[in-house]
């Protein structure tokens, strides 16, 4: 084992199990919205059913099992302890991939496509796709440190990442990432060119070309459309986040009714899931990634990320090999001409008919037959 690294397993004490099932029972609800949608937020009654399936149905200890079961690790980068899945292929000749979530989310979503990824002939696959898995929980969430000073921003967290790759011993990778996780790779395909074979991104951060304006596509007028509906209609929890994450945070680590539901809401509007969230992933997916941030308490930790860095602009030329995947229901959804503005030696590119913000977690064989595609370019 590469010096360092300390494998670690997921023991939850039996009595926060306990505390959450008590604070659940003792949730204090708002009354019920005035509408008949979710336009004023998630509703009351799904929250009251989701939470009380929460308190009396819902087993983390066989979720906790399903993670134990992955090699999992912690290792001190920076000065700070970093949490991470580590699922080595059997194949000899595997490409070191590093796949990075965003909020939120948690190694949670990729649960589903670790297996595909790894060992692609045991999955319908050809060995040849073959990856080595590195899931870390980001800075501030899941079982990673919280940051006690200022600085961890998505760039300094790429600068980590690199760090980590190295420690493990790959001197060539492939990074992979959505929302901040596409953030934190695109910084990697600016810091770390020299060790990566590339970079897929399913969220790539992109300004319109203001040049095109006078003749855009209509997946271009679509994706300004959604720019002015994520700014006026969606983005509520983000201006919150990145200007006041502490005050937000005394009720997400508090309340596990409030956790649920600040989380629930942008399921329900970021995944293609025809009005429901549960049309496209199962309550106990979906509460195995709440429970990613309520068991650590990292609601204020998390929404950290956003002050340290929502507000910077890097929209600097990226010119690692990158591959791009459009998932219908993705809160941003660029234009490859704009893109390859940004992302200079642009090789894949694909708009597919379904999905949405959380690939891997809502549509895993597309998430996989994506990634292979991109991948097979540059190995």
């Amino acid at each position: 084992m590469p010096e360092g690294l300390k494998p670690f397993r997921i023991n939850v004490p039996e009595a926060d199990l306990m505390d959450l099932r008590d604070r659940l029972q003792r949730t204090r609800w708002p009354d019920r919205e005035p509408v008949d949608d979710w336009s004023q937020g998630i509703p009351l009654a799904y929250v009251q059913e989701l939470c009380g399936y929460w308190a009396d149905r819902y087993d983390w200890r066989a979720t906790e099992a399903r993670l134990n079961d992955l090699p999992q690790f912690r290792t001190d980068i920076d000065g700070l302890g970093i949490h991470f899945l580590h699922v080595r292929s059997r194949h000899t000749d595997a490409l070191p991939l590093i796949i990075t979530h965003g909020w939120p989310g948690s190694v949670v979503e990729f649960l589903k496509v670790i297996g595909p990824l790894t060992d692609p002939s045991a999955h319908g696959g050809d060995a040849g796709d073959a990856f080595h898995v590195v899931c870390p929980s980001l800075p501030g969430y899941g079982f990673s440190d919280k940051p006690t000073e200022p600085g961890w921003n998505t760039e300094r967290i790429a600068r980590s990442w690199a760090e980590l790759m190295a420690r493990l011993g790959y001197s060539r990778y492939g990074a992979q990432g959505g929302d901040w996780g596409a953030a934190v790779t695109t910084s990697l395909g600016q810091q770390d060119v020299e060790h990566l074979a590339g970079i897929h991104l399913n969220m790539p951060v992109v300004a319109p070309d203001r040049s095109t304006f006078g003749e855009l596509t209509d997946r271009e007028q679509a994706a300004l459309a959604s720019l002015a509906h994520y700014r006026d209609r969606d983005s509520g929890y983000s201006k919150q986040q990145s200007t006041r994450p502490q005050t937000v945070g005394y009720g997400l680590v508090d309340s596990p009714a409030g956790q649920c539901a600040w989380i629930m809401e942008k399921f329900w509007a970021w995944t293609d899931c025809d009005g429901h969230p549960e049309n496209v992933l199962t309550r106990d997916e979906l509460l195995d990634n709440v429970m990613m941030y309520w068991l650590p308490a990292t609601g204020a930790s998390s929404a950290r990320l956003y002050w340290e860095s929502f507000n910077i602009r890097n929209l600097e030329a990226v010119p690692a090999p990158t591959g791009v995947s459009i998932f219908p229901k993705e809160i941003f959804r660029t234009s490859k001409r704009w893109a390859e503005k940004r992302f200079t030696d642009l090789r894949y590119w694909n708009e597919l008919d379904k999905g949405g913000h959380f690939a891997a977690f809502e549509q895993p064989t597309s998430y996989v037959d994506e990634v292979r595609a991109f991948f097979r370019l540059v190995r």
